[in-house]
């Protein structure tokens, strides 16, 4: 196996700073080219890969692509894979294996697809707090590929998961931290951990020399990164190459302290052992005994996503350019999911999803909702980020006892009446009033390390507001004022609380 060339190239045309960042952009450009770059524009489709149009606003300029088992039932899981640079959902498609086990174990397939418009390399951009965080940019027209595969094909909500290689691993760390609500489990393959870096020096940081913070300093950029108030967590899968030269080992060390942080477990393994393909699996298990993070390393793999091609029952995918002979990595994943259906619950019941689900009214401390009946319903379960909240017999619910001025995610299921609940519906955000300001005082950089600023082309700007705060360094300092979740203003002539 060749050593491949690095593959993050940072550019983003629709940035409007441009001076400081299109130097580095070349520079990025350079170093693609020196490891033998021939950068190729992304495929359209793939025979049995469907384009899918309309799901949503659409704010980080991606395509949707999806493939569908014949005769999928309702209730069936979703899994979102991310291809890596200079490949395409077709690409990604073709070479992983993701869309074997989907016609093994019965799931959709969801392959979002950036292009050239967005990064020059075809990157997701993983770095770019514009588009990394919940609500922005590319992670929200994900985020919406998801409601809009789980309202066309049925899914069930409570079991979707996502996946990635290299930049698309990146963004998978993103996501699983954003968007706990959403996503039961994820897989990062060759990627890094979430919310290592704003900026495109960060990035190279983080890929070549990832920073060595404790398992509690990681934690919190996943905690920050959620819905104040989550409590569950995704489970996740880490695969990485020892003789990876792009994404430095070391990232995997840094993922595995970063998720067994957040679910509370200690970072020695449960077990290991070893599998196929030079691979040895450490498992950390949660409270119950089940493992919540998995650790797969894989001895000798250079920089991209194991496969295994062949007929055999654990064998899957093709080589190609970033797609390694050496293990099945789709499949040990898919499995590590419950997605072959073992040691899983009972899967919902026949009634399907309730429709119309909306947020009634808001307060400082509660939430109503309301949704449409669903015939031969006996009671619905309702459900604040992917965690029951409440049972109610009636159509509305009013969640209470929660926190001022933060967002909650909200699913409805309808239980008939021998218990088995259906289908889960389609989410909705609702936000709680009253936010209490609160007030910063620090330099540029510290504001972009707290997540109250982000930096782009050396300068630094408040999130949120998007004000200019001037260069980023540790000399220059700007009171911000918080003035709702995620939206800071520059208060340098007063802040009151």
């Amino acid at each position: 196996m060749g050593q491949p060339h690095p593959p993050f190239r940072f550019t983003r045309s629709r940035r409007l700073a441009r001076g400081i960042r299109r130097w580095v952009t070349a520079a990025a450009g350079t170093l693609a080219l020196t490891g033998g770059l021939v950068a190729v524009g992304p495929q359209a489709s793939a025979a049995g890969l469907t384009q899918v149009t309309g799901f949503g606003s659409n704010p980080g300029n991606l395509s949707m692509y999806a493939y569908t088992p014949q005769a999928l039932p309702a209730g069936a899981p979703l899994v979102v894979a991310l291809h890596g640079c200079t490949q395409s959902a077709s690409d990604y498609y073709t070479h992983s294996g993701w869309p074997t086990f989907a016609d093994r174990y019965g799931f959709a397939l969801v392959l979002p697809q950036t292009s050239s418009a967005n990064n020059a390399n075809s990157c997701f951009n993983w770095f770019e707090p514009g588009d990394s965080a919940r609500g922005q940019g590319e992670a929200l027209s994900i985020r919406q590929m998801v409601d809009k595969a789980v309202a066309q094909y049925g899914s069930d909500s409570r079991r979707v998961y996502i996946t990635g290689l290299s930049a698309g691993a990146g963004m998978t760390a993103n996501m699983l931290a954003a968007y706990p609500d959403v996503f039961a489990g994820g897989s990062v393959d060759s990627g890094l951990p979430a919310s290592c870096a704003t900026s495109v020096s960060a990035a190279y940081t983080c890929m070549y020399s990832p920073p060595d913070k404790s398992p509690a300093q990681w934690g919190a950029l996943v905690r920050s990164a959620a819905p104040a108030g989550t409590t569950s967590w995704p489970r996740v899968a880490v695969w990485q190459g020892s003789a990876d030269t792009t994404v430095q080992p070391a990232n995997a060390t840094e993922l595995r302290d970063q998720w067994t942080d957040v679910w509370g477990i200690g970072q020695t393994p449960s077990r290991t052992r070893s599998l196929s393909g030079g691979t040895t699996l450490s498992e950390y298990d949660d409270a119950s005994g089940e493992p919540a993070v998995q650790v797969y390393s894989v001895s000798g793999m250079a920089h991209g996503l194991a496969v295994d091609p062949g007929s055999g029952p654990e064998q899957c995918g093709s080589t190609g350019t970033y797609y390694l002979d050496t293990i099945c990595s789709s499949y040990h994943t898919a499995r590590f999911w419950g997605l072959d259906g073992a040691g899983q619950e009972p899967g919902p019941g026949s009634l399907p999803a309730p429709t119309g689900l909306a947020v009634s009214s808001t307060a400082d401390t509660r939430v109503s909702l309301s949704w449409n009946a669903v015939p031969g319903a006996a009671s619905y379960e309702v459900h604040r980020a992917g965690t029951k909240v409440g049972s109610t017999a009636s159509t509305a619910y009013t969640d209470t006892g929660l926190a001022t001025g933060t967002a909650y995610g909200y699913t409805v299921a309808a239980v008939d009446a021998s218990g088995a609940v259906g289908a889960v519906s389609a989410s909705v955000t609702a936000t709680t009033t009253g936010y209490t300001p609160t007030c910063h005082t620090a330099s540029n950089y510290d504001h972009t390390v707290a997540g109250r600023a982000y930096q782009s082309g050396g300068s630094t700007y408040a999130t949120g507001s998007g004000q200019a705060m001037g260069l980023w360094n540790t000399f220059t300092t700007h009171t911000l004022k918080q003035t709702a979740p995620g939206y800071y203003v520059v208060a340098d002539s007063g802040c009151s609380a």
